[in-house]
């Protein structure tokens, strides 16, 4: 399935609070608002069922 692009206008302090916390989590800062939007959706309950779990953060393991 084609990832969706949408312009996002953020307040500077939010945007490098996020980035910051994507860097700790080793996420890329749009994989951090994926993350932080899915989790308030599966809170609120709206998170549709077919929708599959975010990968865990950083480089995928190598195949041996």
């Amino acid at each position: 399935m084609a990832r969706k692009q949408v312009p996002l206008r953020l307040d500077p302090a939010v945007y490098d609070a996020i980035a910051n916390w994507a860097t700790d989590e080793a996420r890329s800062t749009n994989a951090q608002i994926e993350m932080m939007l899915r989790e308030q959706l599966r809170k609120a309950g709206r998170l549709p069922k077919n929708i599959g779990d975010i990968p865990k953060p950083g480089r995928p393991k190598e195949n041996p």
